[in-house]
């Protein structure tokens, strides 16, 4: 059979609906709001195949440019050869969601600045910088009903 290179070509798993998510779209897809500048995570929806991205497009995030009634525009950076090239996609919103890639970046700020007013009433500097996983601190294992053992190893008997 000849191999195929069509525009939907090895996207069988990819443009699948899961389990138990086959059928109707939900409202609440349509009734999200996007506004110039949010970031979005492209996962293809094979209930609706108007406005659908390219594969390439599948799992990538981008930044909003543009919104129509029924799409929004998508700013991507893709790869081609030794750089990167900005690449804009009009996509329906039933293939694009928020993306929650700065929502860790977003608490942080959120958690720094309620620390930062704690001390700030208890008159105190607080450090709200990120510190790497330091070493754990050195203890004494107690050996009182722990006594060392010696470990051996079997001796090899054959049941022949």
């Amino acid at each position: 059979m000849p191999h195929s290179f069509g525009y939907r070509a090895r996207t069988r798993q990819m443009f699948s609906r899961s389990f138990k998510e086959h059928g109707m779209i939900g409202l609440s897809t349509y009734l999200t709001n996007f506004r110039i500048g949010d970031i979005v995570d492209i996962k293809a929806n094979a209930a609706q195949q108007k406005g659908m991205p390219h594969k390439f497009y599948h799992g990538r995030t981008g930044v909003i440019y543009n919104v129509t009634p029924s799409a929004v525009g998508v700013i991507v950076y893709k790869v081609v050869g030794n750089r990167y090239i900005e690449k804009r996609v009009n996509i329906r919103v039933e293939h694009i969601k928020h993306s929650k890639c700065r929502q860790e970046f977003l608490d942080r700020v959120k958690a720094n600045h309620d620390a930062h007013v704690a001390a700030r009433a208890k008159d105190e500097r607080v450090d709200l910088k990120r510190k790497p996983a330091q070493p754990r601190e050195a203890r004494t294992v107690s050996t009182a009903n722990n006594a060392p053992q010696t470990m051996r190893p079997v001796p090899y008997e054959t049941t022949i």
